[in-house]
């Protein structure tokens, strides 16, 4: 049977944090986009494109919690199973030295 990304938990973090590296890209694209608009007066379609970025804001909130509680998951995990050699590679700044950010 071919792997997906959500066969395990350290998979599952590894693709909501490309989740949410593309919302950013989005966000930032869409940003753009309402320059442009506002620049050309066109005023309904910055209203649209406000509202796309603010649900992209929350979408991006969201995976980034999602991501958080993956990465909880993560650790536990190896508490559980007795892995005591170093974590992988971190893919980003949300996987603190203490599982709970103390």
């Amino acid at each position: 049977m071919p792997e997906t990304p959500f066969d395990n938990v350290e998979t599952a973090h590894e693709y909501v944090s490309l989740l949410v590296e593309a919302v950013r890209q989005a966000r930032d694209e869409v940003g753009q986009d309402v320059e442009r608009a506002q620049a050309e007066g066109a005023d309904r379609q910055v209203q649209a494109l406000q509202l796309v970025a603010w649900k992209l804001e929350r979408l991006e909130a969201h995976l980034a919690s999602s991501r958080q509680l993956l990465n909880d998951l993560r650790r536990l995990r190896r508490l559980l199973v007795g892995e005591d050699g170093p974590a992988p590679a971190r893919a980003s700044a949300d996987d603190p030295e203490e599982p709970w950010g103390a």
